[in-house]
């Protein structure tokens, strides 16, 4: 994300109270991240001081495994966590030295455990979805975790939770944009996960 500088300022001290992330505690600092991922912002972890792997089945298998996270499926979303799923799956020291050819099971593997959360990864008739609709099914899926938890009403659509838990104006969810849903599943994801509600 671009933030101008005094954006960045005020935005640090609307979180933390502070003008400098040099003087906020760890604990401050986390939640500063929280609101510039909140933002936009996606961090690349780096794993024993290595960069992470960032080739497109490894960007896939990210992107799964911080949305399993949201759902409650995966409790680590680290890098870590995710290099070591992929090891038992792939039989690869690390992400980054897997072949190409060998990634669909990693990402099958994954998809399997988003099926088994209730998040649907085909349409009815076995088509392919669009990055639109996976992440509007992601949200779905964890709106219907928070209604079988009884944190959201059962007659709640995606507008009401926005509105309710969130705070979200409704009419910003008629955007067709997918990263009105990544924004959206991540904030859901976050209430189920403070409330005791993730498996």
């Amino acid at each position: 994300i671009n933030l101008e500088e005094d954006d960045y300022r005020q935005m640090l001290f609307d979180v933390a109270g502070k003008s400098s992330s040099a003087e906020c505690s760890e604990r401050e600092l986390e939640a500063v991240i929280e609101r510039l991922k909140s933002l936009g912002f996606t961090p690349i972890p780096a794993r024993g001081g290595k960069k992470a792997a960032q080739h497109k089945v490894a960007r896939k298998a990210r992107a799964l495994w911080i949305s399993l996270h949201q759902l409650g499926a995966v409790r680590n979303p680290s890098e870590e966590a995710l290099e070591a799923f992929a090891k038992r799956q792939l039989g690869c020291e690390r992400l980054n030295w897997a072949k190409q050819s060998d990634g669909y099971r990693l990402i099958e593997a994954l998809k399997q455990m988003a099926e088994r959360e209730g998040w649907h990864q085909r349409g009815p008739g076995g088509e392919k979805l669009s990055v639109r609709q996976l992440q509007k099914g992601l949200c779905e899926a964890i709106l219907a975790k928070l209604q079988e938890k009884g944190l959201a009403g059962s007659g709640w659509t995606l507008e009401q939770a926005a509105f309710r838990l969130l705070g979200e104006e409704p009419d910003l969810l008629l955007v067709t944009s997918p990263e009105v849903w990544v924004k959206l599943a991540a904030q859901l994801g976050r209430v189920l996960r403070e409330q005791g509600g993730a498996s």
